[in-house]
């Protein structure tokens, strides 16, 4: 899934310096391990949702470790250390792909998981602590990662046949519209609920519309998490489009030209998210300046 070499058009491939992609993986690497690291630390983080952010910066990680060490071994294969198509270079090369793809899918289930956690916190918040329990978080979570490193693995090996493209394509566009109708369903149902409780007597209604309000809080902070997500990941999987629809036109290859940028925005897609953790959850970001500056040894041990 790497980019194809282009034809003879009137628009030269855009080379973006290594330094970039090493630069923006590096520090993707440090924000997303921060991440994962006061989650495990903060007792107060141990919640299902925290728990599918972890996991979303994981995958986060994988994309940007995975692009940084392709980028590196282009470099090393242009200074003549490598071969370009070596048998081992080949098979590093799927390995690489299928970290890639798995890191894709996983954000995208990671989405999805965040997306119904939320709707039961808002709209059955009596019964949540039954429904999501930590066993069904760890358990929903083993199946992502499975699910997520079988499909890329048969992806990669398949990748060839049509076929599997389609079913790739398919898959992020349904996944995007349900998604997208989840979070447009519970918004719905939150100002027909806001209003339900602006009705109730002013005795009941403070401790409900404090509640409520944090519980929008955070359906807010992840749809923001998931804008992110889309403005990164489509122009990267529009070229994949691109490849299977028309990979000799050279308007097609106009675009193709760009495809380090789109690597880029996609590995800063890891870049941002740990940003707007830190920006939106006070209890993260208060995690992260203990850790930081080591004012609690419980979390600096």
């Amino acid at each position: 899934m790497s980019g194809v070499s282009v034809n003879q058009t009137d628009c030269p491939e855009v080379k973006v310096p290594f330094t970039v992609f090493f630069v923006v993986g590096a520090v993707s690497l440090a924000e997303n391990l921060l991440v994962v690291v006061a989650v495990i630390r903060n007792r107060n983080l141990h919640s299902p949702m925290y728990c599918f952010i972890c996991s979303l910066a994981a995958f986060n990680t994988i994309a940007s470790v995975t692009k940084t060490w392709e980028n590196l071994m282009i470099v090393l294969s242009d200074m003549g250390q490598l071969e370009k198509r070596g048998p081992s270079e080949t098979k590093l090369d799927d390995v690489m792909d299928s970290l890639l793809c798995m890191s894709f899918v996983g954000s995208i289930f990671s989405f999805l998981a965040i997306a119904v956690d939320r709707y039961i916190t808002i709209f059955h918040a009596l019964r949540y602590h039954n429904i999501m329990t930590m066993q069904r978080t760890g358990a929903i979570l083993g199946a992502i990662w499975t699910t997520c490193g079988v499909l890329a693995v048969l992806t990669v090996t398949f990748f060839d046949f049509k076929f599997v493209m389609i079913c790739l394509v398919v898959f992020f566009i349904v996944s995007l519209a349900v998604i997208c109708f989840l979070y447009v369903y519970m918004f719905m149902l939150a100002r027909i609920h806001a209003k339900s409780i602006a009705a109730l007597p002013n005795v009941r209604k403070s401790g409900l519309q404090q509640r409520w309000s944090s519980n929008m809080r955070g359906a807010l902070t992840l749809t923001v998490l998931f804008g992110a997500f889309v403005v990164c990941w489509v122009p990267f999987f529009l070229h994949l489009i691109i490849i299977m629809v028309c990979p000799m036109n050279p308007y097609c290859e106009c675009y193709r030209s760009l495809f380090q940028l789109h690597v880029v925005l996609m590995m800063s897609h890891a870049l941002i998210d740990p940003a707007i953790y830190a920006f939106r959850s006070a209890e993260l970001r208060h995690t992260f300046k203990k850790m930081l500056l080591c004012s609690d040894s419980q979390l600096c041990s």
